[in-house]
């Protein structure tokens, strides 16, 4: 039961988080869906294990909130990967959020460390 609270927990923390990561990485490096999840994966050393489906519903909400766009691009003859791309309104976005992170983790931060 205690283990299903912490996962509870984690998958919260998890929705909150998805978008921004993705944001981050396509800002970074506009890519296809597969290798963004990779990204994320990579750099959390494994931590951001997201399913195809979380992935696709993020850059489609992504992509409906005009902060990224998206276009097909052919990889060989019978094969197309849609890549993704910031847009200017997911830039200001993206720079507000991480702005708001940092003001968060060190406000958290600080409470912890204050004893």
């Amino acid at each position: 039961m205690y283990e299903a609270n912490v996962q509870g927990y984690v998958n919260q923390l998890l929705r909150g988080v998805v978008e921004p990561l993705m944001l981050f990485i396509i800002g970074e490096l506009p890519s296809h869906g597969y290798r963004i999840a990779k990204e994320l994966e990579k750099r959390s050393s494994g931590y951001f294990h997201l399913t195809a489906s979380t992935v696709y519903s993020a850059l489609r909400r992504l992509e409906d909130e005009g902060l990224v766009l998206s276009s097909w691009q052919k990889v060989t003859d019978s094969q197309r990967r849609r890549y993704y791309y910031l847009t200017e309104n997911g830039r200001e976005i993206l720079s507000a959020k991480l702005q708001g992170w940092e003001r968060f983790s060190s406000a958290a931060e600080q409470v912890m460390m204050d004893n």
